[in-house]
């Protein structure tokens, strides 16, 4: 519980400086590099978390790896944060940050998983109903799930439709399996 709320001062801070220093864009795709980084690379999250490793190690490392990539105030970012034994922490606020940049846009995440890749006509239809149901801004994430055999599950926020062709069998077998037969004797 500390750590998120840890985190989230950092991301505000960081979200509050992109904004005055009209740079929001720019750190947002920042953090987004970050976060991609630390998902794909679990050996740097650990190298980030050992002890062993000196803060000026880390920082060299840092460098190295997001110097060119990165812009000057979300590398002075890291350079604070590394100094003051935060680091560990980056990877959590880096995604905070950008939940937090989603809401300041007002972007609502939303993911459909269907059984085989949606076209162009039927991912605006997606969208569109999706709209009709929230006054966001759409960021769509796809999934694809053999298992669903059919159909599509949306969900966005704590809100889901499933309407899967697997979903629909499963109910079909609970109703089938419930006695229906009355006995009169």
């Amino acid at each position: 519980m500390r750590n998120s709320r840890v985190t989230i001062r950092y991301a505000k801070a960081l979200l509050q400086l992109a904004i005055e220093q009209n740079i929001l864009e720019q750190s947002y795709a920042d953090m987004v590099l970050l976060d991609s980084v630390f998902k794909q690379n679990k050996d740097l999250s650990l190298l980030l978390k050992s002890p062993i490793v000196k803060t000026d190690q880390k920082l060299r490392i840092f460098k190295q790896i997001f110097e060119s990539k990165i812009g000057e105030v979300s590398m002075a970012f890291i350079n604070i944060i590394t100094n003051k034994k935060r680091e560990s922490l980056l990877a959590l606020i880096s995604s905070s940050f950008i939940s937090l940049y989603k809401s300041h846009k007002k972007i609502e995440t939303a993911s459909v998983t269907t059984a085989t890749p949606l076209d162009d006509t039927l991912r605006k239809e997606v969208i569109n109903f999706i709209k009709k149901h929230s006054h966001d801004n759409i960021e769509l994430t796809e999934k694809i799930d053999e298992k669903i055999i059919g159909g599509a599950i949306i969900r966005m926020g704590d809100k889901q439709l499933d309407a899967s062709v697997s979903k629909a069998i499963s109910e079909l077998r609970q109703t089938f399996n419930k006695n229906l037969y009355k006995q009169d004797f």
